[in-house]
């Protein structure tokens, strides 16, 4: 009898029935949240949603179970550059292939290193503030090399430029070219040795060509041009006037036999013979012998200025052995920036190219 309204008492009690809707509302709840947990690792739009919508962090608890994937970066992306030290010895790969290992200052190349250029050459020496300068030694794929000194990038002071054809420049440089005093010698065995400007035979100097002929005097855009003698091979020689490599003007062809032809030349070619009669009226256009002789003395005073041209070999042989020690020290500056290299590498577990 007493159970009956007991009974009656707790199913019609307003508050005990709104306690049992809430520990059913809790379990049901709880068990929705514990199921979403076990299904949030493979759904990531959801997980997303309910971390925005809710204070509780659930992904702390997989988080702490689960390492985190590793980045895979795949070919064409670019990683955000790493901040480190612009100064030092350091390896730098450019956008167009080109490689630089060495010295840095400040991000740029200065100090000892070398630099390869992609497909074409390299350049071991000396830097100052992103170009050669100082002494160094340039190679290039074809076979030409080049070893002297250098300003702002450009070859000047004294160097030999040896080309892939076999000729070979031995002398003075400026602003990358030749200029001054050298010696340039020919594959074929030919030999100038005098002034150059701005790449080529300017001024005084003598010239052996490879079949024994010989020229001494001035020269003017890398051609005789002015006063000089030539002696050919044979025992021949002309002393006079020379216009864009040829006999032309005032000037004396002597043969081995002691024979003479003087006068007036025009394209290699005596024109106008000299003559030595000064007592009977000449024509206008004759040319006097006297003035032929003139001519012959500053030709013989040219040539022997050519041959007294300053010699460069000493100051030559001084920059290169001076190039020679920059490159050895822009190779251990090299080798030096490509262990740093590697052992940072290794330490940010970034993978070694295989070159």
């Amino acid at each position: 009898m007493l159970s009956l309204p007991c009974f009656y008492f707790l199913v019609s009690h307003p508050s005990h029935s709104f306690l049992l809707d809430f520990l059913s509302a809790f379990a049901f709840s709880a068990a929705l949240l514990f199921s979403l947990n076990l299904a949030l690792p493979r759904l990531p739009s959801i997980r997303l949603f309910l971390a925005r919508s809710f204070p509780i962090k659930l992904s702390q608890a997989s988080s702490i179970s689960r390492p985190p994937l590793p980045v895979f970066w795949s070919i064409g992306s670019r990683p955000k550059p790493e901040k480190r030290a612009s100064s030092g010895c350091w390896v730098q790969v450019f956008s167009n292939g080109d490689v630089y290992e060495g010295e840095l200052y400040k991000g740029k190349c200065s100090g000892s290193g070398v630099y390869y250029y992609y497909m074409s050459g390299r350049y071991e020496g000396d830097w100052v503030d992103g170009k050669y300068d100082g002494y160094g030694v340039e190679t290039w794929a074809r076979g030409s090399r080049y070893r002297g000194q250098y300003r702002q990038g450009l070859r000047h002071g004294f160097g030999v430029y040896r080309f892939y054809t076999g000729d070979v420049y031995a002398g003075e440089w400026a602003n990358g070219q030749s200029h001054g005093c050298g010696v340039h010698t020919c594959e074929d065995g030919s030999r100038y040795v005098g002034e150059f400007k701005w790449g080529v035979k300017h001024g005084l100097g003598h010239y052996h060509f490879r079949n024994g002929d010989t020229y001494a005097g001035e020269y003017f855009a890398d051609k005789m041009h002015g006063f000089g003698l030539y002696s050919f091979a044979n025992g021949h020689r002309y002393e006079g006037a020379w216009h864009e490599g040829r006999r032309q003007g005032l000037g004396m062809y002597t043969f081995r036999n002691g024979e003479t032809q003087a006068g007036h030349w025009q394209n290699g070619i005596l024109d106008i013979p000299s003559t030595q009669n000064t007592t009977h009226p000449v024509s206008p256009v004759a040319v006097y012998h006297s003035k032929v002789l003139n001519a012959v003395q500053e030709a013989r005073r040219a040539a022997d200025k050519a041959y007294d041209v300053a010699k460069v070999d000493e100051r030559v042989n001084r920059a290169v052995a001076a190039a020679n020690r920059a490159a050895n020290a822009a190779r251990v500056a090299a080798v030096k920036a490509v262990q740093k290299q590697m052992h940072h590498n290794s330490n940010n577990n970034v993978p070694i190219p295989i070159v």
